[in-house]
């Protein structure tokens, strides 16, 4: 009987298969490290309930600004209203982190998170009702500048309380590629909207910038 040869290919196929078994559960298992912050389940809630609220705030953001443009035809007015919604934030983050630090952070996120939701909800009753004017706009606008503001800070450091210190550099870089998505998918889809169907500002009756004769 002849010895086997160890360098046959009768021998190299098993080792080439247990090598791409090894791959493939490496690979299974970086997947897996990819997402890992959403094994928790508190995070996962807070995860896809954040995903909702980013595309909104971002699809508002895009109606508020083509209800300006269609109320005024003014691109002084248009950012003027990019200033009260960013200014608030560069102002108030510092305090917001304060805030944070003592108050209980979920308390103050559904403090913030219900200030968005009253906002929201007088400005499309102020559309809807033909009511809509200008300096509604900007007043409501740094109303969710302050509440972003507050909100963006509490959120974050609210996220290392859910999953911990192992999984907190994967929550962070998860919520990161959130927040990109939403800035890209919120003023798509609010364009789309607006473009399908577009909010009845025709029945909003600006006043005059010139007087008229007599």
């Amino acid at each position: 009987m002849q010895p086997i040869d160890s360098d046959s290919p009768e021998q190299a196929v098993p080792e080439v298969v247990v090598e791409q078994d090894k791959q493939a559960n490496a690979q299974a298992r970086g997947l897996l490290r990819t997402f890992s912050a959403l094994r928790h389940r508190n995070y996962r809630l807070f995860f896809f309930g954040q995903m909702i609220s980013q595309i909104g705030t971002w699809m508002q953001t895009t109606a508020q600004a083509w209800l300006v443009l269609e109320l005024t035809h003014s691109a002084w007015l248009l950012g003027l209203m990019g200033v009260l919604q960013y200014l608030p934030v560069m102002v108030f983050s510092l305090v917001g982190g304060v805030l944070a630090d003592g108050v209980p952070k979920r308390t103050l996120l559904l403090v913030t998170q219900s200030i968005a939701l009253v906002q929201a909800t007088i400005m499309w009753l102020l559309v809807v009702t033909g009511t809509v004017q200008i300096w509604h706009i900007m007043l409501l606008t740094a109303l969710l500048g302050v509440s972003n503001a507050l909100d963006s800070p509490t959120r974050q450091s609210f996220v290392g309380e859910m999953v911990g210190r192992e999984d907190l550099p994967n929550a962070i870089a998860l919520n990161s590629s959130l927040v990109n998505m939403a800035r890209v998918l919120g003023p798509g889809l609010g364009g789309v909207i607006i473009a399908w169907r577009a909010l009845s500002v025709r029945s909003v009756h600006m006043p005059s910038r010139n007087p008229v004769a007599s």
